[in-house]
């Protein structure tokens, strides 16, 4: 069953997805060469607690950090690490996740480390616009596969691999709820009513579809080694339109 937010769960939403803003403004400003995964999430760390926030990630099925480090061909849920720095011409996808008041904001953004390839800018600039294509279609009237063939249209358009096995989800109080949203069109005619809230983000890999897990149970890599880019925003959809949760409130 998919839950409508009322608007008081919107309000504590949006204050959630501050919060989480706040985190990437911050990464924006200290992802550079040589940063230790482990010390982004400490910083990420230090702005939830400090925001009266929960890190929604930290313990979620047993993750054990307060947001997600996924480097290069890491499509989803690197665990950050001491061992790990990112370097001059990376792409970094770093997944955050606050809980203010028992409800949930969920935003993932890719980072460039340095100076970056012009296929990683490529690869970038197409997910983030398959992304803003998406968000466009969450409109009350539209069905689930309006935005997930949104989002397919932009991959195809620039040739990108669509990841299959994982994709957007219902969010409020908990991180996981119903729907799952594909990237790709399956057909699905589940009418967007108002209060649904969703975190739609696309994964576009460089090469093949494919991915598979680590031994460490949690880090999702492309099977070709390949770059991915991951972008993501919670939105709720209103008489109005699509808005976006996980944004800098004015």
């Amino acid at each position: 069953m998919i839950n409508r937010k009322s608007r008081e769960e919107i309000k504590l939403m949006r204050h959630a997805g501050h919060i989480v803003a706040l985190v990437h403004q911050e990464m924006k400003k200290v992802v550079e060469p040589g940063i230790s995964t482990k010390e982004l999430d400490n910083i990420a760390m230090k702005i939830i607690k400090e925001n009266h926030a929960v890190p929604t990630f930290l313990g979620y099925s047993g993750f054990p950090a307060c947001i997600c480090t996924s480097i290069n061909e890491q499509v989803v849920h690197g665990i950050p690490s001491e061992d790990v720095k990112v370097k001059d011409g990376d792409i970094i996808s770093i997944d955050v996740g606050a809980t203010f008041h028992g409800l949930v904001g969920d935003s993932a953004w890719s980072y460039a480390v340095g100076n970056v390839s012009d296929d990683i800018k490529r690869l970038m600039k197409a997910t983030e616009e398959a992304l803003y294509a998406g968000i466009e279609q969450m409109r009350v009237g539209n069905v689930l596969d309006d935005i997930s063939g949104a989002v397919e249209d932009v991959a195809v358009k620039y040739g990108y691999g669509i990841v299959r096995q994982y994709g957007g989800h219902g969010v409020g109080h908990v991180m996981h709820e119903e729907p799952f949203l594909y990237n790709y069109r399956v057909g699905d005619k589940t009418p967007i009513k108002q209060g649904y809230a969703i975190a739609i983000e696309p994964m576009l890999n460089m090469g093949v579809d494919e991915v598979t897990v680590a031994a460490d149970e949690w880090t999702v890599s492309t099977i070709d080694k390949k770059p991915s880019a991951h972008f993501e925003h919670t939105v709720v959809a209103t008489e109005e339109g699509p808005q976006i949760m996980t944004k800098l409130m004015e």
